[in-house]
């Protein structure tokens, strides 16, 4: 079952995208070099003690962690230790999420350590971030899940990769939908797959974590021994961008967005839902 909120629940969903939106701030800053993946988790778990909520992350299935850090290889779910320390040059997503009156916030982004970064790298987290946005703003009444989907893989497909080839978009991970827990109905993928159909109309009420993972070649993965840290199988570094998102009767509303969305969504020629909270 697809769970369709009503105003008042967007509103305190805002309100925990408001402190995963606390937390990328935080962390981004702390992401420098010499600092480990720990470091990064104990910024987060104190800025959700600081607003009173809860972490989604910690113990959700037997997750060690409060974040999830995920360095050059690491697509997804590296958990957070003492030995992982930032280099110069490396690059990091940072998955995380709260709970805030049983509602949940689940937002990732990809932070550059240091500096000297190769243009290559660069250029796949902005595309990996743009496509997000491109997803973000194909989130429209009237629209099905897929075309959400569509809007993803095609920004992707076409923005030409440095060097030749093509990106690898991730097959076994994607988008969920996100309410009362964490990971809920539908499963949004980021690419077209017919046999799953169109997937289900998109509705006021709706909401979804939009997340694109995207590599410099193979799309494919593999977990590590620690049955989390989800990696390349080629090693190739990857990028990894999400927001969770609220479709109302009046457009999307980026529920971890400081700003609602309001800024990119207008790059795509989308206004976003006004901001419950604001004022």
């Amino acid at each position: 079952m697809v769970q369709i909120k009503t105003p008042e629940q967007i509103a305190k969903m805002r309100e925990a995208g408001l402190v995963v939106a606390a937390i990328h701030a935080a962390t981004r800053e702390a992401a420098v070099p010499g600092a480990t993946t720990r470091d990064l988790d104990e910024v987060a778990r104190k800025v959700l003690e600081e607003h009173g909520a809860k972490s989604n992350f910690l113990g959700y299935g037997g997750f060690p962690a409060t974040i999830c850090t995920s360095a050059n290889e690491v697509v997804v779910h590296g958990i957070p230790d003492d030995k992982t320390v930032l280099k110069d040059g490396d690059i990091i997503s940072i998955d995380c999420g709260a709970v805030v009156d049983g509602w949940h916030g689940d937002a990732a982004f990809t932070a550059f350590v240091g500096s000297g970064h190769a243009p290559e790298l660069i250029e796949l987290s902005r595309v990996t971030e743009e496509s997000m946005w491109a997803g973000i703003a194909a989130m429209k009444v009237g629209n099905r899940l897929v075309d959400i989907s569509r809007a993803i893989e095609t920004y992707i497909r076409r923005q030409p990769k440095p060097g030749g080839g093509k990106y690898g978009i991730v097959e076994d991970y994607g988008g969920h939908g996100i309410g009362t827990e964490m990971h809920m109905d539908p499963h949004l993928l980021n690419y077209v797959e017919r046999k799953r159909g169109k997937g289900p109309k998109l509705v006021p009420g709706l909401c979804l974590a939009i997340e694109p993972m995207v590599s410099l070649g193979t799309p494919r993965t593999e977990v590590l021994e620690d049955d989390w840290t989800v990696v390349t199988t080629d090693g190739t570094w990857s990028s990894h961008w999400e927001h969770s998102v609220a479709l109302t009767a009046e457009g999307p509303l980026v529920l971890t967005a400081p700003d609602g969305g309001r800024a990119k969504l207008a790059e795509y020629g989308v206004t976003a839902a006004p901001d419950p909270l604001a004022g």
